[in-house]
């Protein structure tokens, strides 16, 4: 493959010297150039490789067979939801026993793809609010649909990633975060300051700014900060949650470094002026909250590494336990009819409970075992719970729950079989003692005399859970004998607070350790030997694989990484880098340096080393993960590797962090991994 050109710029930080020959990428039209180039060649490669076809029917044959059913949303007397039968998911409202579509994006027409990446149903269940975006791209356009009639019209507010929308009671209007439009005058890392919450009231044409740093004396907003609007049904009041770092896709859950600001419902009409208060901020760890008429549900970290979950008075400030710590972590709460429900995790595995709202005993919800609660919430009939389960082997089902389970028959049961799938759940001894979960799957009976092929992944960031839930795309891996691990590495979410912080900042050697540490670990138990062990992250578990990588070459045959950060020094320096700083660090100061350089792994790439094949991923609309973070990465492996195993860089050019992609995209994907594993791991 055609060499990258070097041009190295030497900065040096605290003294310390940080070498970077492949600078020039991170700015100018070069790039994209280069990586064409390079996405050419790695297509070639891997479309004449044995099993590439094989493994593509297959997968086709399994995703064709299976309807995807996800994201349920109720208004009115209405229920809907995305489904996914063929290319794209398309919108469907349910009323009664009849579903309908509402949106196919597929029909919007232009040069690349449409998603629907997010939306939200008026309260009456007559509009529809959601995101469009193009590409793969998530930077989406927010669209108002008519149920009744299926017109979409087209708002202003563009740049909407995730949109948190949230609609007014009367269903006049909706509110609706989005950052701004790009600037190319400005540095790459001050392009998403001042992120806003917009008002659109249906029938006007401009929406109007409601949270925004600046906007309100008494609504203290940082340059980084994401405000978003709350209007909980029942209560008097609003509520403002500021996000003060990388956030998710819920600003209900799972939430770190965020305050709660609260005033009353009437300010809405001014809110520029508007007084409001603080209830909580990060001092008070909280990562998940529901709010039911004057009391405020929260769980927290403080002083409960696995969290509890407080009730606090909107009134008066008076604080109580409802569900004290225990060996669970505490994941999420939502307040459904008289009760309030409790979504766990017990190293790994979801689990819930419930308690009435005015004291009783914690009652045990009976969820299926070994899997993932994949969304919940009310059901239609306002008193019972929505749950949607899955694990390895389970298809997603949707459960009403009332103190019993009972499956609704709105999600198709998928044809595809794991029954000859076993799944073990181990413990991994990390090198320093601490046991790391590690998942299993393979073929029932299969030998452990070292001899099969393995891919072990695993993300261990931002305190985040990888599901564990039915994934029809691992069956060809599985079926020809492979091994599938999944490691809960330090610094994701399986044991709750400390365990992220276990894999955070100066501590993310941890997260690269334990994965080495899990993939010996796979060696010693006879499940694979390093001639047949390949490793796989994508995003920010480019951190464990690109970690591992640069550390133990002589333990993986092939290393696969997708949409994955390598350069972390630079990462402040992109769009979407700010945010991330408190998770890894920054150069700004002697500490946050030390943070970076540990999971720097394109820093730590040694020419004339013999590195194991690597296929790395990029996605040119990725809004995440800037498209320079593979390219460099790439780059300076094929320049410094000295072994004969390929460095391949697959391009998407109309693809994105994997979010919004099509399922020909999806399949297309996978097909060349499985390809490019299988070919490297039988030499």
């Amino acid at each position: 493959m055609t060499s990258a050109r070097v041009q190295t710029v030497v900065d040096t930080v605290f003294g310390q010297q940080l070498v970077d020959p492949y600078r020039w990428m991170e700015q100018g039209p070069e790039l994209r150039e280069w990586l064409l180039a390079q996405g050419e060649k790695t297509e070639r490669h891997l479309a004449g490789l044995p099993l590439r076809a094989e493994f593509l029917a297959r997968l086709t044959e399994l995703t064709e067979d299976t309807v995807e059913i996800t994201a349920f949303a109720m208004a009115g007397d209405r229920v809907f939801f995305l489904r996914q039968a063929g290319d794209l998911p398309v919108l469907v409202v349910r009323e009664g026993d009849e579903e309908r579509v509402i949106l196919d994006p597929g029909t919007l027409g232009g040069d690349v793809h449409s998603s629907i990446d997010w939306y939200e149903p008026s309260p009456d269940g007559s509009l529809v609010v959601c995101g469009i975006s193009q590409g793969g791209a998530e930077m989406g356009v927010a669209h108002v649909l008519d149920v009744a009639t299926g017109e979409l019209t087209p708002t202003g507010l563009a740049q909407s990633s995730h949109g948190y929308p949230v609609w007014l009671p009367d269903g006049s209007g909706f509110f609706c975060h989005r950052y701004p439009d790009p600037d190319p005058n400005l540095p790459a890392d001050r392009r998403r300051d001042d992120s806003a919450t917009w008002l659109q009231l249906i029938g006007h044409k401009e929406a109007t700014v409601a949270l925004r740093r600046g906007h309100n004396p008494t609504l203290p907003i940082g340059p980084l900060d994401r405000p978003y609007m709350l209007l909980p049904e029942g209560s008097e009041l609003m509520f403002a949650l500021i996000s003060h770092r990388a956030s998710g896709q819920s600003i209900t859950e799972e939430l770190t470094d965020s305050s709660l600001y609260a005033a009353p419902r009437s300010g809405i009409a001014d809110l520029t002026t508007c007084e409001w208060r603080k209830i909580a901020d990060p001092t008070d760890g909280f990562t998940a909250y529901a709010i039911h008429g004057d009391t405020l549900y929260l769980v927290t970290h403080k002083d409960a590494p696995r969290h509890e979950v407080q009730a606090w008075s909107l009134t008066d400030g008076t604080r109580r336990i409802v569900v004290p710590a225990g060996d669970r972590v505490v994941m999420g709460i939502r307040v459904i009819g008289d009760h309030l429900l409790i979504r766990d995790i017990d190293a790994g595995t979801a689990r819930m409970r419930r308690i009435r709202l005015n004291g009783g005993p914690i009652e045990e919800v009976p969820l299926p075992a070994g899997g993932t609660v994949l969304q919940w919430s009310a059901h239609p009939d306002g008193k019972s719970a929505l749950i949607v389960f899955s694990s390895w082997t389970q298809p997603p089902t949707a459960y009403r729950y009332d103190g019993e389970l009972h499956d609704t028959g709105w999600i198709p049961r998928s044809p595809v079989d794991f029954g000859d799938i076993e799944v073990t759940q181990l413990r991994a001894p990390a090198r320093d003692g601490v046991l790391v979960p590690l998942t299993v799957l393979h073929r029932k009976g299969l030998p452990l005399d070292g001899n099969n092929p393995a891919l072990v992944t695993g993300y261990g960031s931002y305190g985040i859970l990888l599901r564990r839930a039915f994934n029809p795309r691992l069956l060809p891996w599985l079926e020809r004998g492979g091994v599938y691990a999944l490691a809960g590495l330090r610094g994701g979410g399986e044991y709750g607070h400390e365990w992220h912080l276990a894999g955070q900042l100066l501590n993310k050697e941890n997260t690269i350790t334990d994965f080495i540490d899990c993939a010996e670990y796979l060696v010693e138990t006879g499940y694979t030997r390093p001639e047949r062990l390949a490793g796989d992250g994508g995003s920010a578990g480019g951190i464990p694989t690109g970690g591992a990588l640069v550390r133990r070459p002589d333990l993986f045959a092939a290393m696969v990484s997708q949409v994955a950060v390598f350069n972390t020094t630079r990462m402040e320096f992109s769009e979407n880098g700010p945010v991330n700083a408190p998770e890894f660090g920054t150069q700004t100061t002697e500490d946050g340096l030390r943070a970076l350089l540990i999971v720097d792994s394109y820093l730590r790439v040694v020419d004339g080393t013999e590195y194991p094949a690597v296929l790395l991923t990029v996605g040119l609309n990725d809004p995440r993960v800037a498209a320079w973070q593979p390219a460099k990465m790439g780059a300076r492996l094929q320049a410094a590797t000295a072994s004969d195993r390929p460095v391949l860089i697959r391009v998407e050019e109309h693809g994105g962090h994997g979010f919004g992609s099509t399922r020909d995209q999806r399949n297309a994907l996978i097909a060349d991994i499985y390809a490019f594993l299988a070919d490297q791991l039988a030499r």
